[in-house]
């Protein structure tokens, strides 16, 4: 992306016969909420040394990337916070760019599960420990690392795209404006 691209974002307000793009709008602070709890499960693994609880964190995080976000279980709770804390609706962004995130996400798990599991634990911890990083900076930022790959022009994201996002085109997912 240049300097000037972001994500397309829309209020939520917009009816969803007027959105740009078909396919699921979600709010990004429940994304956020998600990387916080998960962010915090995987440092107890670590802490613990539990290389399982991590790979039940990928195999989530694989589960939300293929079917969607709305079966990311640590971003479930959101909704119950959100009308808790008494929050108003934010601007929506298309769901495609995290559950990318969370493929790439899921697959370092994988190598570092698979690592753990082999008994290469210094190894293994080290994919672990760059989710937990990029889950960190998600949920105190809202930056996303894997959601910018997404945009990026490599045949990975639109093999990512092609597999699960029914016809979405990235393309129609930027905002292209000023400064």
């Amino acid at each position: 992306m240049s300097l000037f691209t972001r994500p397309l974002t829309i209020p939520a307000s917009l009816a969803p016969a007027a959105r740009p793009v078909s396919g699921r709008w979600i709010d990004p602070r429940a994304q956020r909420f998600g990387a916080a709890t998960s962010g915090i499960t995987l440092l107890l693994a670590l802490a613990l040394n539990a290389w399982p609880i991590a790979a039940a964190v990928g195999l989530l995080l694989a589960l939300s990337a293929g079917l969607g976000t709305r079966w990311f279980p640590f971003a479930r709770p959101w909704p119950r916070v959100r009308t808790w804390l008494r929050l108003a609706p934010s601007e929506l962004e298309h769901e495609l760019p995290p559950r990318f995130a969370q493929a790439l996400g899921a697959t370092f798990l994988a190598l570092g599960s698979g690592l753990l599991a082999a008994s290469l634990a210094p190894w293994g911890w080290l994919p672990v420990a760059a989710v937990i990083a990029l889950q960190g900076l998600l949920a105190v930022t809202g930056f996303c690392l894997g959601c910018r790959l997404f945009f990026l022009r490599w045949w990975v994201p639109d093999l990512f795209a092609r597999l699960v996002g029914r016809g979405i085109r990235r393309e129609a997912l930027i905002y292209v404006g000023g400064a």
